[in-house]
């Protein structure tokens, strides 16, 4: 999965769930936010905004990273919902990579991204190591002549453990990654087939003494509570299992069925065999991993990552984007927000190699905000931390949050879900379980009935 949900597919159903709140009594529909305002008021009519974006000097104090969507993997995952291909073969692979390189070079000499040095790098996907050593070292010496990376903080990259090897694994270190983010999501080989994961347990153990070897900077392992064939006692091993790999920081998603995944297509039309599991159920599941990490000396850093004490655990990539960075996206069906325009590339393979071998700007979709929306969405974004304080709101944006989101935020601690005291906002720990849910109280009308995307 990536880590914040970069390249989410369009929906091939009809959405009934309000801006991405989950329909619970189902449990489908999509409830992870990523942004604001939601996606399905971007639009095509908006797209010269973000071409004059592009055109504009950025602040120079504001932060810029660099999202490179790799969307291969062996197999689909039956809840995914990302824009990913599983039937691509070694050249068809690198005509992408060589767009990919392409796009990066073109958006390098636009006045918003030339001459800034980026804070951070992220390889997401699909499966950033699915590609070949050669092509990742060939793509990396393209796009550090394209973009320079001297500055760079922090290059985080996503693994699948079955497409590991020593040599592979060599190269990522050597081009300089420094977060290796390893998608085992569980350990249990009947949950991983049937939930059509193409690693087992065994390819996990194989690629942990190489990961040590290494030593990169900070290990961090994914982990999905409510997998379809999940029981307490193999959940309890997996997170026995996951704890004993010692990582520097461990996220947990809980499973979500938006509306273009097989899992909710297979439900609804009456042919999932294996119940899902509720949202209680999964709620509570996460809720005891996240006491077991804390046991072994974990603390929480968002609603969906915990770091080990002390070490040095950072996630730039998530910091910066929910503090409001500009984030160049990069790849098909990719989103980025560059001096407050958001867009998105087109989702289509062909149209993307065309496009880009046009030397044109790929970007399909896009949305101008406004102050007030800026507002809402860094203010989102960072109530899944679990905590944040108005005094930051107040020199950004000049707004008090605490008066100008009163309302929600007495509704919402009346309900137990958060608690505001002395200038901060606090979730509760139910609250931070459910904090997604809870996001659309702080819309505006207009947005808070519309399809999320």
């Amino acid at each position: 999965m990536t880590g914040l949900d970069s390249t989410r597919a369009d929906l091939t159903r009809p959405d009934p769930a309000t801006s991405g709140v989950i329909a619970e009594e189902q449990d489908l529909g999509s409830v992870f936010v990523s942004n604001y305002p939601p996606y399905s008021a971007w639009s095509e009519e908006a797209v010269p905004e973000a071409r004059r974006a592009l055109e504009t000097v950025a602040p120079a104090d504001r932060d810029l990273g660099l999202y490179l969507h790799i969307p291969f993997c062996r197999k689909r995952c039956k809840f995914c919902y990302f824009r990913v291909y599983t039937d691509k073969n070694f050249d068809e692979i690198g005509t992408y990579l060589n767009a990919l390189g392409r796009e990066v070079e073109t958006y390098a000499e636009k006045p918003a991204i030339a001459g800034r040095t980026l804070k951070f790098i992220y390889f997401g996907g699909g499966t950033p190591s699915y590609i070949s050593a050669k092509q990742l070292r060939a793509l990396v010496a393209r796009l550090r002549n394209a973009i320079p990376w001297e500055g760079v903080e922090e290059v985080a990259f996503e693994c699948e453990p079955g497409t590991l090897t020593q040599a592979k694994l060599a190269a990522i270190r050597e081009i300089g990654v420094t977060r290796l983010s390893l998608g085992i999501e569980n350990f249990d080989d009947d949950i991983l087939r049937l939930n059509g994961r193409a690693h087992v347990s065994t390819e996990i153990d194989r690629c942990m003494p190489w990961i040590d070897d290494l030593d990169f900077d900070q290990l961090n392992v994914d982990l999905i509570a409510g997998m379809l064939g999940e029981t307490w006692e193999k959940w309890r091993a997996t997170v026995d299992r996951t704890i004993a790999l010692d990582a520097d920081s461990v996220t947990i998603y809980q499973l979500e069925l938006p509306y273009n995944t097989r899992f909710t297509k297979n439900i609804l039309d009456g042919e999932l065999e294996v119940p899902v599991a509720d949202w209680e159920a999964k709620r509570e599941w996460n809720a005891y991993a996240i006491e077991q990490f804390g046991k072994a000396g974990y603390e929480t850093s968002s609603a969906y990552t915990l770091v080990k004490k002390g070490r040095a655990s950072k996630f730039l990539y998530r910091d910066s984007v929910w503090r409001g960075c500009d984030l160049l996206g990069t790849g098909v069906a990719s989103f980025s927000h560059i001096n407050g325009v958001h867009f998105q590339n087109c989702d289509g393979w062909g149209e993307y190699l065309a496009r880009v071998g046009d030397e044109e700007l790929p970007i399909n979709r896009a949305y101008a905000t406004g102050a007030g929306e800026r507002l809402i969405r860094e203010f989102i974004l960072q109530l899944k931390f679990g905590s944040l304080g108005s005094a930051g709101f107040a020199e950004k944006f000049g707004v008090d949050v605490l008066e100008r989101f009163a309302e929600p935020l007495r509704r919402l601690q009346n309900d137990g879900w958060l608690e505001v005291e002395d200038n901060r906002v606090e979730l509760t720990p139910a609250g931070l379980l459910r904090v997604d849910s809870l996001l659309p109280n702080f819309y505006e009308d207009r947005f808070r009935n519309a399809r999320y995307t």
